[in-house]
């Protein structure tokens, strides 16, 4: 019989990430394969484990005692694989989820040095503004923006900015300057199809339903758009700089200004995190920690 090591690993994944298909993509294995394994765990222990349909895949109850069992042999192991290793560079394929603002502007300048630190790793970075389930899309670590709900998942601060209110000089000419949240109801909005809240924007102590002409679902789009006189956009501190320091962007509304927004780093708390991923957690934090427009309140 195959090792039951490699046979525990795939029923394992399985289960965290859903599907056979996830799994064989975070092992390294073909989907057919990782499904062959799981049944020769099945026929060697002489239960069935997961009750298989056209779209799902469940634990049966003795599928549950399994896992929990195998998760805490799989855990152990890399332990103590980790505790003799701690030292020995780490290496293998590391993804990363990201959202586009964050890598362009961000993430993607440090990559370089991120590679050049550690030539055993290959990175690959996931760039979506869509949102990511880090399990379903087999990626270790995924950067996220906003405030975070309850999860399994755990994070890392790794971040901490601003959003403002802008819009072109022209457009303002045009259309007047808004003095309160309450009169963006009178201007077109360039709005980001995929903000959290829709287009609803949340100042200090109220929010505000926003619409417009426009709609587009990439940060840098709606900078483009900002640019252009098409609207008054909302966006991170930092996506309008250019704008801001040549002028032909101005910044509205201050003093209404919402809550700063946190960055994170987040991954799977149900098991130990891999050396590769706490090399570039650390790394990120610590780069970040040092650009101005990321530390808000400072």
């Amino acid at each position: 019989m195959m090792d039951r090591f490699v046979l525990m690993q795939c029923f394992a994944r399985t289960v965290e990430t859903g599907s056979f298909s996830a799994a064989a993509r975070d092992l390294g294995l073909s989907q057919p394969n990782v499904s062959r394994y799981v049944a020769a765990l099945e026929e060697h222990l002489r239960i069935r484990l997961l009750q298989r349909s056209t779209r799902t895949l469940n634990l049966t109850p003795e599928g549950e005692r399994y896992y929990a069992e195998a998760r805490r042999i799989l855990d152990a192991v890399n332990e103590a694989e980790s505790a003799i290793g701690s030292e020995v560079a780490p290496s293998g394929l590391l993804r990363v989820a990201c959202p586009t603002a964050l890598a362009h502007d961000f993430v993607m300048p440090l990559v370089p040095t991120f590679l050049k630190t550690y030539p055993g790793l290959d990175l690959d970075l996931q760039v979506s503004d869509r949102f990511v389930n880090l399990i379903d899309e087999g990626a270790e670590l995924a950067l996220r923006i906003g405030h975070l709900g309850d999860s399994a998942l755990r994070a890392r601060r790794v971040g901490l900015f601003g959003r403002i209110c802008v819009a072109e000089t022209g457009y303002l000419h045009d259309r007047g300057v808004p003095q309160t949240p309450e009169d963006l109801a009178g201007h077109d909005c360039i709005v980001y199809s995929l903000l959290s809240t829709g287009a609803s924007w949340s100042f200090a102590g109220t929010e505000v339903r926003v619409s417009g002409r426009f709609r587009v679902d990439s940060p840098h789009a709606v900078r483009e758009a900002a640019m252009a006189g098409l609207g008054i956009a909302l966006g991170p501190s930092w996506l309008f700089e250019g704008g801001l320091r040549t002028g032909r962007l101005q910044r509205l509304l201050t003093g209404f200004e919402a809550p700063l927004v946190p960055i994170h780093i987040l991954y799977g708390g149900h098991r130990l995190l891999p050396r590769r991923a706490g090399v570039f957690m650390d790394f990120i934090a610590a780069a970040f920690g040092r650009i101005d427009a990321l530390n808000a309140g400072a």
